[in-house]
């Protein structure tokens, strides 16, 4: 069996209807799990899953739509994916908001907490929901899409950073609460990636410039290239890996 086997698994990916979600369903789907797919619109979720369906057979992927500032929604798309595939091996907390691109001082109050409740509360929502069949089993795999804006100071995207800081305890935190049961909980902390999402930094070439030109490799991600990174953390070849954060930022950090 492969160290990257995910046959016989079965993954929740939210904001898996475009950018770094999607490359992460498609890579799993490759490796063999059964994938929910889930953002908030039903049409660009139906399409993925159909998509998944066409190339590896009709049941490899299912369209659950769902808001994550939701609880109940989230809940649907649990009780869903149970229903479906029959448990929940994998939950990838991707979907994240940033509604507010400026200094901290111009934030509104409602911005702000709408950040923090996305990007952290949520994902302690998903993973309640998900972890119990897992501690039961003995068996789990909790991934956290965070970045690297966890680790750096902006003018710009501060309190998405702060959001993504949390995260990362987060992950540790868990880590260490659900490491007896062998569910392990890690973050991955892409770099700059060519996404709808990351639109604003990297569509103006002036900001782009800035963006690469202090890092190794001049250049900003694709999604796929986080999406290796997933197929790690859930598969055997990452089964002694827990409260870590992998750091896939085309060497941005380093400088």
């Amino acid at each position: 069996m492969s160290l990257f086997d995910l046959s016989g698994k079965s993954a929740i990916i939210t904001g898996s209807s475009r950018g770094i979600g999607k490359a992460i369903a498609e890579q799993m789907a490759e490796a063999g799990a059964k994938v929910t797919i889930s953002s908030r619109k039903p049409g660009p979720c139906q399409e993925v899953a159909t998509a998944l369906n066409d190339k590896h057979g009709e049941g490899t992927a299912i369209a659950v739509p769902a808001n994550i500032s939701s609880k109940e929604e989230l809940q649907r798309m649990v009780d869903a994916t149970n229903e479906a595939f029959g448990k929940v091996d994998i939950v990838v907390c991707n979907a994240a908001s940033n509604p507010y691109y400026g200094p901290m001082e111009g934030i509104s109050d409602d911005a702000f907490e709408k950040i923090l409740s996305n990007n952290i509360i949520s994902n302690h929502w998903l993973i309640q929901m998900c972890v119990p069949q897992m501690r039961e089993r003995k068996d789990g795999a909790v991934i956290i899409v965070s970045s690297i804006g966890g680790l750096r100071a902006s003018p710009v995207i501060g309190a998405y950073n702060i959001s993504k800081a949390a995260d990362f305890q987060l992950a540790r935190n868990l880590a260490e609460e659900y490491g007896k049961d062998n569910v392990r909980v890690n973050c991955i902390a892409p770099g700059l990636i060519k996404t709808d999402f990351a639109r604003a930094l990297w569509e103006n070439p002036e900001t782009l410039k800035r963006a690469t030109s202090g890092t190794p490799l001049r250049r900003i991600g694709e999604p796929v290239e986080i999406a290796g990174a997933a197929v790690y953390l859930a598969s055997a070849a990452g089964s002694f890996m827990t409260g870590q954060m992998m750091i896939v930022d085309g060497g941005a950090t380093i400088n």
